[in-house]
């Protein structure tokens, strides 16, 4: 956790930008024990709010960052002016390119097998310095003990230590905080980056992403997917999150007021 965050809702949001996180994750790759990186949107914080387990695995995190534009719009509107807006597809392409200075290995885990294999190629494309020593598709079914801890042994055996996790959320989070301390390397979830970077799914235009409207987006690219999860959730936390406002300008209020009078 840093120094300074905001909760949006339930949800932890680290006050962090791309460098401060990036160097904070190589630090962590190199070190002894494992750490678990959330990148937070809409979605994210919803699940949190629904689940409290869940939500207690997202605040346990070494960092959670704010992924999605709204994220980054709430905690303005709370009085957080220092939040930047980490775009889990901009930190990957920065975490890589510390990766191949600092001579990191990078591990992947999670997607289709040949959207990592996919993601592999291309990582080594775009970094050709890039050591990518694992790249494991789990099925998307539950694993047997088995499996999971031959998947385990494997990124240990690959001398991992930075894995990009791409299981999508919530199941990532709940792998990460399993996995935790079984592993040493640092574990970020990127949740739908794989199929960005295997050129599946297209990257929104940026006129779109500084409006927030990349989820309309993957919207528009995958409706029979996420059209039942945004019908849920996206209401609701413009809901829930006015309430929050409403407390905490009406709370200031009273205390300027007692202030005063007091």
């Amino acid at each position: 956790m840093t120094a300074l965050f905001e909760f949006v809702l339930t949800t932890r949001v680290d006050l962090v930008d791309i460098p401060a996180a990036g160097r904070l994750i190589a630090d962590w790759a190199r070190g002894p024990r494992g750490r678990m990186i959330c990148a937070t949107n809409v979605h994210m914080v919803m699940e949190a709010y629904d689940d409290p387990s869940f939500g207690a695995i997202v605040n346990g995190a070494d960092l959670v960052v704010a992924d999605g534009r709204p994220i980054v719009w709430a905690c303005r509107l709370l009085g957080q002016r220092a939040v930047a807006h980490v775009r889990g597809l901009d930190l990957t392409a920065y975490l890589c390119d510390l990766a191949e200075r600092e001579h990191l290995n990078v591990g992947l885990y999670g997607g289709a097998p040949a959207t990592v294999q996919k993601v592999r190629m291309r990582l080594l494309q775009n970094y050709h310095g890039l050591s990518v020593t694992h790249a494991c598709s789990p099925p998307f079914r539950p694993l047997t003990p088995e499996e999971d801890a031959a998947d385990t042994q494997a990124i240990r055996a690959a001398d991992v230590q930075l894995l990009l996790v791409g299981l999508g959320c919530p199941k990532q989070e709940r792998w990460m905080a399993t996995h935790r301390d079984q592993l040493s390397c640092a574990m970020v979830g990127v949740g739908a980056v794989f199929d960005m970077l295997a050129g599946q799914h297209r990257v929104a235009p940026l006129w779109l992403q500084r409006a927030g409207l990349e989820w309309a987006y993957r919207l528009f690219q995958e409706p029979r997917r996420l059209w039942s999860r945004y019908a849920k959730h996206n209401f609701r936390f413009v809901l829930y999150f006015g309430a929050q406002c409403a407390r905490k300008w009406c709370g200031g209020l009273v205390r300027r007021d007692h202030v005063r009078h007091g």
